[in-house]
Order: structure tokens, then sequence, then C-alpha cells
């Protein structure tokens, strides 16, 4: 089994090579067909993320110890299970769901695994993930199936996907409105999608990057601002037409928290998803004087996931620009993604 794993935070990753293992219980063995390269990974491989003024959450902190295999964007081909897996057989093709936690405390028996306090087990993140041949699932129940999507485009509905599936869906009381969206990378062309799959008016894209702004426009934007314009804030509200009561931040630094929190009229929400890092920006009495909300958004639960691959596959839904590369490239990839040359999403395919 070939994987490539973060030996070292900030150092190139390492090729390794062992047995392939064999699954237990009601573990369940895939051969990887896909594997999206997520700006999250860049966070784990530098270990950590800014949390402005001065101050920085270490991922060694948090209980990620190293090597690691990333990867939470994962399609496999069913290869072999333990005896006690049920509902899968040699051939599925699944969905990875990466979001796991303890499976035993009152969050995770609600349903809501990804908002694990006890003992967050993450794929890619606190145990081995897809940027492999091959990964170990612990049940079944986290496979999904696919029934018939191309593994390439569907890996990142694993994060990407119901990321911004769970952010759209807590501003669901606005989406008859115009709303903002900060970030056009592969979130945020992602969002687009959905957005108007679930009823949605639409959205005006802010992002500094203007092939990235473009991709945004074709993908159905209603505008797009660059976000580094001395008028940015004036340009989105007179292209917004009216009060814009939900923004979704998909970017996470300081510059779009503020303006994001500035283009809100009163009782609008601000969902910030992205983490790219930075202190808060917001002047406190605002929060108050505008009656603002503001939440943090963190992938989705299972169920989520579930309901949103049923929209993909009911609605048709057009997946978002993917390139395609060898695993021999996930170092490279990462790179690109950290120098911001890729558009949409690229996906590694052993």
């Amino acid at each position: 089994m070939k994987s490539f794993k973060v030996t070292e935070f900030n150092a190139p990753l390492t090729e390794v090579d062992i047995a392939t293992p064999k699954p237990e219980g009601t573990q369940v063995l895939l051969k990887v067909k896909a594997a999206g390269v997520c700006h999250s990974d860049l966070h784990i491989w530098e270990g950590g993320y800014d949390l402005g003024h001065g101050r920085r959450l270490s991922l060694k902190d948090r209980g990620v110890s190293l090597p690691l295999t990333m990867g939470h964007e994962t399609v496999g081909e069913v290869v072999a299970f333990g005896p006690e897996a049920k509902g899968v057989a040699v051939g599925d093709v699944r969905l990875v769901y990466p979001w796991l936690g303890c499976g035993k405390c009152d969050t995770c028996l609600a349903g809501d695994e990804n908002m694990c306090i006890v003992k967050p087990n993450s794929i890619g993140v606190y145990c081995d993930g897809g940027y492999a041949d091959h990964i170990t699932v612990r049940h079944p129940r986290y496979l999904i199936d696919l029934k018939g999507l191309d593994p390439v485009t569907a890996a990142p509905y694993a994060c990407s996907g119901v990321t911004t599936y769970s952010a759209i869906k807590k501003l669901e009381s606005v989406l008859d409105q115009p709303i903002v969206i900060f970030g056009a990378g592969g979130l945020g062309l992602m969002a687009l999608s959905l957005l108007k799959a679930m009823g949605g008016k639409g959205a005006i894209v802010v992002d500094i990057d203007a092939s990235k702004r473009k991709a945004a426009e074709e993908a159905g934007a209603l505008a797009s601002v660059d976000g580094g314009a001395p008028d940015a804030l004036q340009q989105i509200t007179s292209k917004a037409g009216g009060p814009i009561r939900g923004v979704i931040d998909l970017v996470g630094n300081a510059a779009t928290a503020a303006l994001g929190f500035d283009c809100l009229s009163k009782g609008g929400k601000l969902v910030v998803v992205g983490l790219f890092g930075g202190g808060a920006p917001w002047a406190l009495p605002l929060i108050p004087i505008k009656a603002i909300t503001i939440q943090g958004s963190y992938v989705g639960n299972l169920r989520e996931t579930q309901e949103l691959i049923d929209l993909v596959r009911e609605k048709g839904i057009a997946p978002i620009p993917v390139t395609t590369r060898p695993l021999s490239q996930a170092d490279a990839s990462l790179k690109d993604l950290q120098q911001g040359k890729l558009v949409g999403r690229a996906v590694l395919v052993p």
C-alpha cells in the first residue's frame, strides 16, 4: 500500500510503502479512486491556524500526531471488509464520510459526530486518509452509495460540498434574497451550484482573484466584486439592490470578516466557514446595534452529506471544475493550492 504522509510540518510529503492492511471487525477496506486536495489540508500540513493578535493554534496541541496521511475527500471501491461489517459488498463504489467522532458521546449519538469534543477522529486529520491507494474506514455507515455519480467529481462533496450545504442551510430564511459569498475557490463554486438547487435567488461573489471571479460568474453568480477594491463595500451593496441579510465567508480572514459584517443590514447573519486566520475585526457595539448574528459552521454531519448526495442526483447538479492528478503529485498539488494556482479542485487519482 502506497501513501504520501506528513512526517514533519511544512516539509515535503513522504512516500511510504507498507503492507495493505486487512480489515477487522466492522472495518471496510477500499481502493481509493479519487482524493480531493482541500485547503484544510494546507493548515494540517502547516501544523496550525493563525488566531490573530500574535496567537497560533497548534494542531499538535489538538491531538493531531505525525506521521499522517491527509485526505478527507475520498471515494473508493470496496475490496474487503471485516466479519462484522454489514451492508457492503466487494465492488461497491462509495463516498467516505470523514468527520468522525468518538461515536459514543451524546453529540455523536445525536448524529453530529463532526461536533464531537470527546475524541474527534476525522479521517485525514486524526487518522490516515485518502492520499493513498487504499483507505480503511471503521464502519460501513460512513460509506455513502454514489449510485453512478462520477468518483472524481463526487469526491469534493465529502468536504467542500457538505460544508457549503450546511452553511447555506443556516441561511434558509433569507435565501429568497441575494446573499453574499466571500471566496470563489472550490467551496465558492460549490456553494453557487448548491444555492441554485436549494431554491436560492443567487449570490454576489467577492474574491480578490480576477480568474476566480470570472469562474464564479460563469458558474452563475449574480455579480462579482473585487474584495480588494477601495469601494468594495459600495459595489456589494449596489449590486445587491436591497438589504443584505445573509453572508457566507468561505475565506475567514480579518479583511473578509470585516467586509462581510459591514455589508449586512440590521438583523443579518454572517456565517463564517473559512479558516485562513486572523483576529476578529468587529466593533463590539455594532453587533447589538445592528442585531447581527455571527455563526460558525464546521463541515456537516452524516445526515447532511446523504441529503447533499440525494440533492445532487435529484437536481442533476453540475460538478465544480476539477483537475485530476496522479497520486505522486500530492505534494505539488498542495503547493499549487498554497500559491493560488488552482481553480476549483485538484483531485488525486491513484
